[in-house]
């Protein structure tokens, strides 16, 4: 396809009836005794979840998503019992890094989306918040709008208190509005993989919610080597494509982290790359165009190296993945870096080329969006229909709670 073709896709050629009742609205008590779809080779099976480690490829190399959820979203009620305004957290500002602005005193910026927006039109909110058993008061200044977002900076009267601890003390963990239900104490635990450990998402990277210490352990006694990246997602993953083709839907733009050791083993590994989730997917072959950039310009900026939304359809894909991933290493090491820190809007849509990932484990996911878009690049033409159709007569159940799947070429 050329890139009219992509933009020229309809939403509505992704769609499929999907009942509430098929909303997983919680997890199963044990993660790994989900249902896990198998597609392989064209033809389709059930299983459980804790059988990955014997489904995956020999010698595979599994590599997930190590972000971990923060309590993205903050209540306030103004003065006097006025309006209660909801502050959800999404990026970073001032510090943008999100390393330093969890550990900044005192005060910080973010870009966050705020609820019930007009009952705040002019001064600060602010509520008395509990840590370490004394009291800490917490206020928040609404600045310049942008899109439709705010930036708003919050102050805070102990300068021994990060933020990250008045994010534990007062933020709710963002589970996804298609729960239809509110945050419970459970999916503080529930809402996270076992392997999170690096703060900033706002919505977890849900096909890893399965995996358990015990199938973790089974990939190692099988020799699965298994390795991290980091992408931060953003509240941009629950958006809609409202448009009637894709090529009016602005792709959210995210974080991503990943080790240079990990882009010299995929350079010299002959494992099949099994990626954990679509952040992981998106990542990954990100790191393709990345590297197609570097070789263009090798002084290119951090600003430069982006993977814009349709890069892959207008780039093409000239040269060889290993080149492309040793141009990111030799930047890397032109600047004594250890780790690519950068940023991707990479849209996955059929046509698309695949360069890194052999398989992916990944949920089911809604109708007309952007991730059922790159299910279907992956496994080619209409057959993601006959997997969400088995699905669907199977039983599983669907979106972030819900079971799993496991896609091999």
């Amino acid at each position: 396809m050329n890139i009219d073709d992509i933009r020229n896709i309809r939403i509505e050629d992704f769609d499929y009836p999907l009942p509430d009742e098929r909303i997983a609205k919680h997890p199963l008590p044990d993660r790994d005794r989900c249902k896990l779809l198998l597609y392989a080779g064209g033809n389709i099976s059930t299983h459980q979840f804790c059988d990955v480690p014997a489904l995956l490829p020999e010698n595979s190399m599994l590599i997930y998503n190590n972000t971990k959820v923060i309590n993205a979203r903050l209540r306030f009620r103004k003065a006097g019992g006025g309006a209660t305004i909801e502050v959800f957290c999404l990026e970073p500002v001032a510090p943008v890094d999100y390393a330093q602005i969890f550990q900044t005193t005192h005060t910080c910026t973010w870009l966050c989306l705020v609820g019930n927006s007009k009952r705040w039109k002019s001064g600060d909110l602010e509520q008395i918040i509990t840590i370490d058993g004394e009291q800490v008061t917490l206020s928040a200044t609404r600045g310049e709008r942008r899109g439709n977002a705010f930036l708003v900076t919050f102050t805070w009267d102990r300068s021994d208190v990060t933020f990250a601890s008045v994010l534990e003390a007062v933020g709710e963990i963002p589970i996804p509005p298609y729960l239809n239900r509110s945050t419970e104490p459970g999916d503080s635990a529930d809402y996270q993989t076992v392997y999170s450990h690096i703060k900033g998402s706002v919505a977890a990277p849900t096909a890893g919610l399965h995996f358990t210490e015990a199938v973790l352990a089974d990939c190692d006694r099988r020799g699965i080597e298994r390795r991290e990246l980091t992408l931060h997602v953003g509240a941009g993953t629950f958006q809609p494509v409202k448009s009637d083709t894709i090529g009016g839907h602005d792709m959210h733009t995210e974080f991503i982290s990943v080790p240079k050791q990990l882009i010299v083993d995929i350079i010299n590994t002959n494992r099949p790359i099994i990626a954990v989730g679509t952040t992981s997917v998106r990542t990954l072959e990100s790191l393709y165009y990345i590297g197609l950039t570097l070789l263009r310009n090798p002084d290119a900026t951090e600003s430069d190296l982006c993977v814009g939304q349709w890069m892959p359809y207008t780039e093409g894909s000239p040269v060889a993945t290993r080149d492309a991933l040793q141009a990111i290493v030799d930047y890397l090491d032109r600047h004594g870096i250890d780790t690519y820190i950068g940023s991707t809007q990479i849209m996955i849509a059929p046509s698309f080329e695949f360069h890194i990932i052999s398989g992916i484990i990944t949920n089911f996911h809604q109708p007309q969006s952007t991730l059922l878009l790159l299910v279907s690049a992956f496994v080619g033409g209409d057959r993601w229909r006959d997997i969400y159709r088995y699905a669907l007569d199977g039983g599983y159940r669907f979106l972030s709670y819900g079971d799993g799947s496991l896609l091999l070429r």
